[in-house]
């Protein structure tokens, strides 16, 4: 009942100091976002309607003596409107809008639009890497300091060393335009997100974004595993009459999997999350994708919107890791103190 106690308390402090956390991270986004010149180019079509909203949003007022009849508003101001405008009922655009990407439209619909691809790929190269990479380390930890084990052990460095994006245009090249065996691209989503077509042309950012986390589980699972099955305890299970396939499998991968479980927590959350060079590489209409796209045509709340959604994702994935640690192994306590 205390343990249980303690583990609620240090949630909820972890809680607390992941919302203060993320506040001030929002805060600095925003002054410094916001400071950034926002020129009426930036809002191209109807301007007055440009400049309705922006008066709506509270990031500028009319102002007669001005060239265009309005004026920005003071960054503070701005920041006391924006908190203001979240929780006023029947505000279309809580977020602000889009100026560029889609045309007055709010970030957050616009954000969601781009999950599908960002989700399938994540959750495909997840689904073979977990897997392929544990079950990689495995054969190399009991096969350590064999040939085997020291050729393994020099293919995952060379993985771990060399970016995802390098392969990512390795792929493409020899896989889509030498070989031509699959799209160079991603298929248009008009032909379902399940269809033959588009699980084809995903197969090459797939195999882009799983070598490194294949390599990545490899490595940890092989360290894990090794240091396990030199312990006293296995020397123990193997005295009582165990067989070392007996005890690897009862004891030595079950000890071993405390601090990889964490790992596979981390990478079901980064689902939602995408990747910035991969996306764009093999043109697919993702989250990462969205956020380049968001600052090179300068669409200044699409960008804070995603940003602080990039924010709110690694704040609550090392919130889950650290939590599962004592859910694992009943050992850790979390919010102990040393005797």
């Amino acid at each position: 009942m205390r343990e249980t106690k303690q583990t609620l308390i240090y949630i909820a402090k972890r809680l607390a100091l992941m919302v203060v956390t993320f506040i001030a991270i929002f805060v600095i986004c925003f002054v410094l976002i916001r400071l950034l010149p926002l020129t009426p180019e930036l809002g191209t079509g109807d301007m007055e309607v440009f400049y309705i909203r922006m008066v709506a949003q509270g990031r500028m007022r009319k102002d007669p003596s001005s060239p265009t009849g309005y004026s920005m508003v003071p960054i503070l101001e701005q920041l006391w409107n924006f908190f203001a405008n979240l929780f006023k009922p029947g505000n279309e655009f809580p977020f602000g809008m889009s100026y560029k990407i889609e045309k007055w439209a709010s970030p957050v619909d616009i954000l969601f639009s781009r999950m599908p691809p960002t989700i399938l790929i994540n959750v495909y190269s997840m689904i073979i890497a977990i897997p392929v990479g544990i079950g990689l380390g495995i054969y190399m930890a009991l096969k350590k300091n064999k040939w085997q084990d020291q050729l393994l052990s020099v293919l995952v460095m060379l993985v771990i060393s060399v970016p995802s994006f390098v392969y990512a245009f390795v792929f493409q090249y020899l896989f889509g335009y030498v070989w031509q065996i699959l799209p160079p691209t991603r298929a248009s989503s008009s032909f379902g997100w399940f269809s033959p077509q588009m699980t084809l042309s995903l197969i090459l950012p797939v195999m882009s974004m799983c070598v490194g986390s294949i390599a990545g589980f490899a490595r940890y699972t092989r360290a894990e595993l090794t240091e396990v099955l030199t312990s006293d305890f296995m020397l123990l299970a193997r005295t009582k009459g165990l067989t070392r396939a007996q005890a690897t499998v009862r004891h030595a991968l079950r000890n071993s999997m405390v601090p990889i479980f964490p790992m596979i927590l981390g990478e079901i959350i980064s689902v939602l999350s995408g990747s910035l060079v991969i996306e764009n590489v093999f043109s697919v209409n993702g989250v990462g994708a969205l956020y380049v796209e968001s600052i090179t045509t300068r669409d200044y709340d699409v960008f804070q919107f995603v940003a602080m959604f990039y924010v709110a994702i690694g704040l609550i994935g090392t919130l889950v890791v650290d939590v599962s640690y004592g859910l694992v192994d009943p050992r850790i306590r979390m919010g102990g103190k040393k005797a």
